[in-house]
């Protein structure tokens, strides 16, 4: 009974987190005028020509300019007669645009945008932050706790709300989610990305509107929860049963631009141009470098930009690449390999797929609960984000991997948990502190240190800090974290350090810090200035 108690405060704190972060995502139609706040969405409606292909024949843009600055974005049509450009602010003040077009009745319309300060909430898209970190535009920090459920959007309005549901009281900040449908789920969606028949009779020319609707309103009630949605453009579970994993290069080229022409206004989009990208055999290195260097050179507002592995490493050292998506379970046996990732790609780096809790009959979802949060710990003391998902067997086929639907498993509650500690956290970032040692420690030194002993179960802990800027007579004080039962303790009175050797600093008295001898505990020490 306590532990359910827990349980549902803590679901309550990770629902506070996501309110805290979500803000409405403002939308006006104009044809002249329109007033969106900071890193909202203004949406500029446009009626055309519909004859012939307006997918293929008519081309559209905007330039939006404030002073000196400029921003080129790209249309799109979305059916029924209707264009659309979609904007969001980069800043606040007054934005004039006028638009291009090789159809007159679309070409030199002219307008304003007046963007007013952020509503509370909203702070704008994610960034890198500090090198190997990341933060809201507007500098507060954005601490990754990762979830991934491919499918989700390809589900029925019921099981979708669902899942909407689940991660408003979930502590996941972001969600992996396929654009193109996933057959592996043995489930056929409700619509498709274009115009046709399954399996296989699509006219590739034209786009379904009513598919990229769809999945803008889940990317937009994402928001409103204070969730990122990680866009994976391309993926391998088609299995060539519908054609979508093995596209004309021109299609998929087509298929970018409007992609992002439709998306890159909703301010929670990151782009992951696959999911285990080298399974999808029939693409080259050359054209993944292609795919990237398209999403870059067609958003204007620069999303965070990754692709994910299976056996094969992408090149992360690429420019149009912002941080380093793995599939690797090492994490939780080989702390060292995750600050290396670190140091040889020197960007921020995910382990986006650790492996899953679960008791699915695969060896890749089969992680007891407490291995998963291990992954999440292990992961932050190396200066790196994690990812989480779960594959409990289910007589319906409801996974969370797949589907969505509801959590099974127990890692959620101790991972709003490690949320709330990595919240306390300085706002650089964690950094791999003396990281080459067997117990190690991550913060800011002299000022924070965060350890984690893992699997260990040491009886005491003895107060050794080393010296890069530590100065005789620092006070610190101590707390001992259960990471799995999620409890805080202070350890009574405080630390004075002194000069020990010409490397490291001790308390004064030789004290050491008790510890219960049990595994998952975790040490937080804080200078008292």
């Amino acid at each position: 009974m306590k532990e359910k108690l827990m349980m549902k405060k803590l679901f309550l704190l990770a629902l506070a987190f996501g309110l805290a972060l979500a803000a409405p995502l403002a939308t006006a139609q104009t044809g002249a005028q329109a007033t969106v706040e900071r890193w909202g969405r203004a949406e500029i409606a446009l009626s055309g020509p519909s004859g012939g292909n307006p997918f293929m024949d008519v081309e559209l843009s905007a330039t939006f300019r404030q002073g000196a600055r400029t921003l080129e974005v790209a249309g799109f049509y979305d059916g029924e007669d209707q264009y659309k450009i979609r904007f969001m602010p980069p800043e606040t003040g007054d934005w004039t645009y006028e638009t291009h077009s090789n159809r007159a009745e679309l070409n030199g319309r002219k307008g304003k945008v007046t963007a007013t300060a952020p509503s509370a909430g909203n702070h704008g898209p994610v960034r890198v932050h500090n090198v190997r970190h990341f933060a809201y535009q507007d500098g507060t920090p954005f601490w990754q706790v990762g979830t991934t459920s491919y499918a989700w959007a390809h589900q029925t309005e019921e099981l979708e709300q669902q899942t909407l549901k689940t991660l408003a009281a979930a502590p996941f900040n972001k969600l992996r989610m396929a654009i193109f449908p996933n057959h592996d789920d043995k489930s056929e969606p409700p619509r498709f990305p274009f115009v046709g028949q399954p399996p296989k009779a699509w006219d590739l020319t034209r786009f379904n509107p009513e598919f990229f609707r769809h999945l803008e309103k889940r990317v937009d009630q994402l928001g409103e929860i204070g969730v990122e949605a990680d866009l994976i453009l391309f993926h391998p579970y088609d299995k060539g049963y519908w054609g979508f994993d093995r596209l004309p290069a021109d299609v998929n080229q087509r298929y970018l631009r409007y992609v992002v022409a439709r998306l890159g206004a909703y301010r929670n989009v990151w782009w992951s141009m696959a999911n285990e990208f080298d399974f999808l055999k029939e693409k080259t290195m050359a054209d993944w470098d292609s795919y990237f260097q398209t999403v870059q050179r067609e958003d204007p507002y620069q999303h965070l930009r990754s692709i994910h592995n299976a056996f094969v490493f992408y090149n992360h050292t690429h420019p149009w690449v912002t941080h380093v998506s793995v599939q690797s379970g090492a994490i939780a046996e080989d702390y060292e390999r995750a600050v290396l990732f670190r140091d040889v790609y020197n960007k921020p780096v995910v382990y986006d797929e650790v492996k899953y809790e679960g008791n699915f009959s695969r060896r890749w979802g089969q992680l007891k609960p407490e291995e998963m949060v291990l992954r999440f710990w292990m992961g932050a003391i190396a200066g790196t984000y994690v990812g989480h998902s779960e594959s409990y067997e289910d007589p319906n086929g409801m996974v969370w991997l797949a589907k969505g639907g509801v959590f099974k498993g127990t890692s959620p509650p101790r991972l709003a948990f490690f949320r709330r500690i990595l919240s306390e956290s300085p706002a650089e970032g964690l950094e791999p502190i003396d990281k080459w040692q067997g117990h190690p420690f991550a913060g800011k030194h002299a000022e924070y240190y965060l350890g984690y002993f893992g699997l260990g179960t040491p009886k005491e802990w003895p107060f050794v800090l080393f010296k890069t800027g530590l100065q005789d007579g620092m006070k610190f004080r101590a707390e001992v974290i259960d990471t799995w039962n999620m409890t805080v303790t202070p350890v009574d009175g405080t630390f004075e350090i002194a000069k020990r050797d010409n490397y490291t600093f001790a308390d004064k008295h030789g004290r050491s810090i008790p510890l219960p001898a049990r595994p998952y505990m975790a040490l937080r020490i804080v200078r008292i200035p």
